[in-house]
């Protein structure tokens, strides 16, 4: 009952502060996080030399995947809102004991948009999505068979992350973040190119590690309301420092993964020194979220550890591009 009356406050609260309904849909399909999207960076600087020979059926399969993915993502996202909107963990992670949440965000707790609505977009982003994906391998100069399987599992798990099977709802949330980013770099590398590399695969995790960190952060300042609806994060699994550790954990292994990459010869030898500057940037995360406990400005610092990182990808393959072509 009271989060009924909370959940009504709020949209009547909402109300009051209108905003053009495009705007509304934006802030559903959270086109303001376009980090997911700069995937295609990284596999276009790793497909340059492809790109030149293949030329346009290459562009056009990574601009149908590019718009694929923004659409599949922002299907997943509104499924999100919606399951969180019904369970009260977004009214209670976005309501008025939370002032550092900008309840706009949520256009189902704000008001600004219908349950209906929500369900109506993610459906018509869905299917879009599932178009422009298969134009995209239609187009694509080659065909793999793990790409194809890779890209039609994630759509088909993207849409049950939140909803249908919910299965952020059962522990699989920050594994699936990983592989999000894994699957956004090397199927559209593999469609280019027709083949597996390692590096790549490196590459890909690495990316992953973007989704995930802010995941993880994100889930650190909304434990209380998860721990409520019984969403098995593991921030609300395990205690405070519990939690710091793993995150402290994964910040590690970010490291190592372009370290032991470099060292067995996955990447070049230079790449672990390479990415040094984003390895810095996430032991300074770690330090404002859990030595300075200013998690919301650790999370914030996440996107910006994501952005360098994807430079410095992006400046790795033009590297070996060149090298190769030299």
């Amino acid at each position: 009952m009271a989060s009924h009356d909370l959940r009504s406050g709020l949209r009547t609260a909402g109300t009051s502060r209108p905003e053009h309904r495009l705007r509304s849909y934006a802030r559903l399909g959270k086109l303001d996080v376009f980090d997911y999207y700069l995937s295609i960076l990284v596999v276009l600087a790793a497909v340059l030399l492809p790109l030149a020979r293949s030329g346009p059926a290459t562009a056009t399969m990574l601009l149908l995947f590019l718009l694929g993915q923004v659409c599949v993502i922002m299907a997943m996202v509104a499924l999100d809102d919606v399951t969180g909107f019904r369970d009260g963990s977004d009214t209670a992670n976005y309501g008025p004991d939370n002032p550092l949440r900008n309840k706009l965000r949520k256009p189902l707790v704000a008001g600004t948009l219908t349950e209906h609505q929500a369900l109506r977009f993610a459906r018509w982003t869905a299917l879009a999505g599932a178009v422009l994906w298969a134009g995209a391998v239609a187009v694509a100069p080659h065909r793999p068979l793990w790409a194809v399987v890779l890209t039609a599992a994630l759509f088909v798990v993207s849409l049950q992350y939140s909803y249908g099977l919910k299965l952020s709802y059962h522990g699989f949330q920050e594994a699936f973040l990983v592989w999000l980013g894994l699957v956004l770099v090397v199927a559209p590398y593999g469609f280019a190119v027709g083949r597996f590399s390692w590096f790549l695969l490196v590459q890909g995790l690495l990316f992953g590690f973007g989704p995930l960190m802010f995941g993880v952060y994100s889930n650190t300042n909304d434990v209380e309301g998860d721990r409520a609806v019984g969403r098995p994060t593991v921030a609300a699994l395990v205690s405070e420092r519990g939690n710091a550790v793993f995150i402290g954990c994964l910040s590690a292994a970010e490291f190592l993964l372009g370290a032991v990459a470099s060292a067995v010869g996955l990447a070049p030898w230079w790449f672990v020194l390479l990415m040094l500057p984003a390895t810095a940037l996430r032991t300074k995360q770690f330090v404002t979220g859990f030595v300075l406990g200013d998690i919301m400005r650790a999370r914030k610092t996440g996107f910006a550890v994501h952005r360098v990182g994807v430079a410095l990808l992006v400046t790795a393959n033009l590297l070996v591009a060149a090298g190769a072509a030299a």
